[in-house]
């Protein structure tokens, strides 16, 4: 027996049936005695293992009703009849009562477990010829016409043919109890396995939970320690980076070629150092919701052309081509101008970085309706005027990225190529800021990509309200 069938306390052996009430189908074992009683005119009761009446098919025979008008008829055949009912054998009996009528009680065995018992009768045996002188004697009153009578309408059966009866009713209630009891153990089985699954998930939700919650603190201290010492590292390095711009412009005495190469390098990769702690700051406040955004009237075009203009040097270098494709008349929107910037100087630098030389990258914008991934559905659609916006673009020719991995590319130090050795550096950060960025103006951003083809990102800004 396993540890959920012990838990639920069945024995599955046994079935741990202690009645009939306990499993029995009681409408089938009252067809069951009903089909009985129309077949052969004899009453038909069951009862339980705790004296229980579960199924009686009977009518009022002429004599009970008769002895029931007399005194001493009434006293006799309750005696007759609690004697019968208070038997509880363990072999089948025949009791006789005072009409001379018998009845046969076979008691219900399952499994080596008395769980029942079934009484059928009264009925004459079929040898009685005369009326009881026990019965005469009953009553003063008793009228023996009507005695005759009475018996004369009640059912006769010979005891061989009684004996069949009995076993065949035996058989049928055997195997009524058996399915029952089948399906019985079925459906319990089931509600404990149904118990048994309840109990891991919940066990399993609760160890998820423990997990969630300690992943959510872990995350706190770690943004908490990158803020703290990103913040504590711009001081110095906004010294190094002050210290080598005055050695390098020979601030403190002429430099030596080799040693002005030494300082640039220092220089530029302070610079670097310090793009990197600005991102790590950045990330930790818009994730602790403290990065307010200060939205302006900007004109589109003009951020494209100001963009161009500002990575054109960096282009010029690796020989990649920059355009603009921009309508004069597209609507303004409401943005904060840093941050726009910052999140079309991010997907522009990414776009060189991985254009290789020949290629172009283009900086493209134009008006379309805001898509509202996140809405109320179909119905809100017919009742809302779409918001217009919007569309910035950012396309290059370069090396592009496989479909499988753009839904991850806005996750946090998530790298495409994750080796040491890989060709472009990076932290891994740039477009999860972006993304953050956008969802903070109630933009979009959406990326597609082909290995090979290049990639095109489409950042989406509403357009001012009027007015």
């Amino acid at each position: 027996m396993n540890d959920a069938a012990r838990t639920s306390g069945i024995d599955l052996a046994f079935g741990d049936v202690s009645g009939l009430d306990e499993v029995v189908d009681r409408e089938a074992l009252r067809d069951v005695c009903r089909s009985f009683f129309d077949l052969f005119g004899i009453s038909i009761r069951v009862f339980s293992g705790n004296g229980a009446l579960l199924a009686d098919a009977h009518e009022e025979l002429a004599i009970h009703t008769y002895l029931r008008t007399l005194p001493g008829g009434r006293r006799a055949l309750s005696e007759s009849v609690d004697a019968v009912i208070r038997t509880t054998p363990d072999q089948p009996v025949q009791l006789e009562e005072i009409s001379g009528a018998v009845y046969d009680v076979v008691p219900l065995v399952y499994q080596g477990r008395r769980v029942g018992r079934f009484v059928l009768g009264p009925y004459l045996p079929a040898e009685m010829k005369e009326v009881p002188r026990a019965l005469l004697k009953v009553d003063p009153a008793l009228d023996r016409e009507k005695v005759r009578e009475a018996l004369a309408s009640m059912p006769r059966v010979k005891r061989a043919t009684a004996e069949r009866v009995v076993a065949h009713l035996r058989g049928i209630l055997d195997l009524l109890v058996f399915s029952s009891h089948r399906a019985h153990l079925t459906s319990e089985m089931h509600v404990v396995s149904v118990r048994e699954s309840y109990r891991e998930l919940a066990e399993k939700t609760a160890r998820l939970q423990t997990a969630y919650d300690r992943l959510r603190e872990l995350d706190k201290l770690k943004s908490n320690f990158l803020a703290t010492v990103s913040h504590e590292l711009r001081t110095p390095l906004t010294s190094i980076i002050g210290y080598s711009e005055m050695l390098e412009a020979g601030i403190a005495g002429p430099l030596g070629e080799e040693q002005l190469d030494f300082v640039q390098t220092i220089h530029g990769k302070g610079e670097q150092l310090l793009a990197l702690i600005t991102s790590l700051l950045d990330l930790s406040k818009l994730e602790q919701g403290v990065l307010r955004i200060e939205p302006q009237l900007l004109d589109a075009r003009e951020l494209l052309v100001d963009l161009a203009k500002t990575f054109e040097p960096a282009a010029r270098k690796k020989q990649v081509e920059i355009r603009v494709e921009a309508p004069p008349n597209l609507p303004r929107i409401a943005a904060d101008p840093v941050r726009i910037k910052q999140i079309l100087s991010n997907l522009a630098e990414n776009a060189i970085k991985f254009t290789p030389p020949g290629g172009r990258v283009t900086f493209a914008a134009n008006e379309t309706d805001l898509d509202d991934d996140d809405g109320g559905g179909f119905g809100a659609v017919l009742l809302a005027a779409p918001r217009r916006a919007v569309a910035f673009l950012v396309r290059d020719t370069g090396i592009g990225m496989p479909r499988e991995e753009l839904p991850k590319i806005f996750d946090a130090f998530y790298q495409i190529d994750g080796s040491s050795t890989r060709e472009h550096g990076g932290t891994g950060l740039g477009l999860s800021i972006v993304k953050r960025l956008v969802d903070a103006h109630d933009g979009t951003i959406k990326v597609d990509s082909e290995p090979g083809r290049g990639t095109v990102f489409t950042v989406t800004i509403p357009e001012a309200e009027s007015g």
